[in-house]
């Protein structure tokens, strides 16, 4: 657990001045505001010894200062208190934000150098609770440790002092109810960590649940299911709030609890004193608790140092209460923090790709290490560069498998995959991915313009060169037809596009790559047979060194290609040309005919 704290304290860096700082201010505060009674204590003695209004401004007490001096001390450490606890909260707030800020910022950016591996490991929901809730308990914590866990100890032990020096043995007044109160803490706190334990997994499952709405919003209304999706948010959030209501009734007890001590100790220390204070002025003295004569200035100093340890002792129960619920929030930030990308650049990567050829060689592979089952089995491709490659299969077939070892998504479990000769591993991560586009059936537009969206396929791109871009893909219609052109406004996910509109936008942008590699991963499906040959056609004639590779469901998208690849179980099952396949490949044929004979593309 400290390894992991440490790890977390890394976040600091450039507010790591303002984290020393606010301990200075604290130890400040605490000294005077211990200092203070003892002080408080000799004005009460003095005031009562005072012969006359004169001896307010002139040394006549009994300690041979003026009492007037004595406030104007007392005014100055209350200011300066009030100025070191102002400092240290002040510091306090600027490094736990900042903490705050660069841990979000280090998780993002881990998060981004993960491979598809990595985030396979941690659920979408579960990634966005640990870079708000945890962070903000960790915030919350840091803040508290820097401040309360160096006041409070400190105050704890110099108030207990000070109990001993101005009062003698009565100091044990306090030495024996500190035990039984940190023993009634250690309770409330043990059962409340419990608590506070389980309540960050039920917050995964209420983000998952906001999560699978929002993005599933059309299925939920299409199925008339809201009043469902309500039911199971409700129950997730009220297993939250059930959880969080347990443990603060078990953390309310802190009050009572400290409450009861502060009167009994007050009952104690005044009944004693009152005594002593009375059997000395009657020039007798019964049972010694004090050791000497005790004044009314001792009296209201100790009753003063009894508070500050009692609300000490609260303080620290408080801060262990928020430890308990930041131990666990640590340790899921740990836990992406720690996560060691599975997929690295090497020592000395190349950062160049030549051209488009692509070659599997005996590939086998597995999305998890400890899986059974193999995903892909020796698989042994050769494409050669600026072909157009088309694969078949069957869902779960490994089509899509494939493709992702080629751009490196995930590193192949044996063999090798290569690009223009040189293994994918050897390769620079952003040259290569850069080299080779991919377009999804699903596809992705961000708000903004169309212009924004394309440009995230090269950032330079002229108005020309996009216009060009969409002309291959057929979107340039989708252009013109707007009033602002390139400028037009794309909502969040697309949602004023329709799903061809998007697919064809989407191979646009990824045209502007100018990759040596371009993957088609049934980024058609949504669009018609014929601007889908079009489409098709742009790619051969304004792109012929491109290697082009599209996965299809339907024969028409893929029948011209130099190749046609069938995928099936994981493995490959022929290689041919349409002619070739349709004379000699089952599968092949089954989908043809059936395609036809329900009258799909001829």
């Amino acid at each position: 657990m400290i390894k992991k704290f440490k790890r977390i304290l890394r976040s600091v860096r450039e507010y790591k001045k303002y984290a020393i700082l606010t301990p200075i201010f604290m130890v400040g505060e605490a000294a005077l505001e211990c200092a203070m009674p003892f002080i408080m204590g000799i004005f009460v003695d003095e005031l009562k010894a005072m012969t006359g209004p004169d001896s307010f401004f002139h040394s006549s007490t009994s300690i041979g200062i003026p009492v007037f001096y004595i406030a104007l001390m007392l005014l100055i450490m209350a200011i300066l208190s009030l100025l070191c606890g102002w400092s240290g909260g002040k510091t306090a707030s600027i490094a736990s934000v900042g903490l705050a800020c660069n841990l979000r910022e280090d998780l993002y950016k881990k998060l981004n150098n993960f491979s598809f591996e990595n985030i396979d490991k941690f659920s979408t929901s579960s990634l966005v609770t640990r870079m708000t809730t945890d962070i903000n308990n960790v915030q919350m914590a840091f803040q508290m440790m820097i401040r309360i866990v160096v006041r409070a100890p400190l105050m704890l032990v110099f108030s207990a002092v000070m109990t001993f020096v101005g009062g003698g043995l009565m100091g044990f007044i306090f030495v024996g109810l500190v035990p039984i109160v940190g023993f009634g803490l250690f309770l409330i706190i043990k059962n409340a960590m419990r608590i506070f334990m389980s309540v960050f997994k039920r917050y995964d499952n209420l983000n998952q649940s906001v999560q699978e709405n929002v993005s599933g919003i059309r299925v939920v209304k299409s199925y008339v299911r809201e009043d469902y999706e309500k039911q199971k948010f409700t129950k997730a959030s009220d297993a939250i709030t059930t959880d969080f209501v347990k443990a603060e009734k078990i953390v309310a007890l802190n009050n009572p609890l400290m409450n009861t001590s502060i009167h009994l100790s007050n009952i104690l220390i005044l009944g004693l004193g009152s005594y002593l204070i009375y059997t000395t002025s009657k020039g007798f003295k019964g049972v010694d608790f004090y050791g000497g004569v005790l004044t009314l200035g001792d009296l209201s100093a100790l009753i003063t140092y009894g508070i500050q340890i009692l609300m000490s002792l609260m303080m620290i129960s408080m801060i262990m209460v928020m430890l308990a619920m930041s131990i666990e929030s640590i340790k899921r930030i740990s836990e992406v923090l720690d996560e060691e990308p599975t997929i690295e650049n090497g020592a000395s990567p190349i950062m160049k790709v030549d051209n488009g050829e692509v070659i599997f060689d005996k590939v086998n592979f597995k999305y998890r290490k400890d899986s059974d089952r193999q995903a892909l089995t020796d698989i042994n491709l050769d494409i050669k560069s600026g072909q157009f490659i088309g694969i078949l299969g069957s869902t779960g077939s490994g089509k899509t498998s494939v493709v992702n070892l080629i751009s490196r998504l995930y590193d192949v479990s044996d063999g090798s995959v290569k690009v223009a000769g040189h293994d994918v591993k050897e390769y620079d991560l952003e040259t290569l991915r850069n080299n080779v586009a991919v377009v999804l059936q699903k596809n992705v537009l961000f708000s903004g313009t169309i212009e924004s969206n394309l440009k995230w396929g090269n950032l330079n791109a002229t108005e020309e060169e996009m216009l060009n871009a969409c002309k291959i893909a057929q979107a340039l219609e989708i252009v013109n037809a707007k009033p602002e052109g390139l400028q037009s406004r794309v909502e969040q996910g697309g949602a004023n596009f329709s799903g061809g509109q998007k697919q064809r936008l989407c191979i646009a942008r990824a045209i502007l790559k100018q990759p040596k590699i371009m993957i088609l991963d049934d980024s058609t499906s949504a669009v018609d047979t014929k601007t889908d040959r079009l489409i098709r056609k742009g790619l051969k004639e304004d792109l012929p060194e491109m290697t082009k590779i599209v996965i299809a469901q339907r024969i028409s998208s893929i029948e011209d290609a130099d190749q046609i690849i069938i995928m099936d179980n994981g493995r490959v099952n022929a290689i041919g040309t349409h002619e070739e396949l349709l004379k000699n490949n089952h599968i092949y044929q089954e989908v043809y005919y059936t395609q036809n004979r329900v009258g799909g593309d001829k």
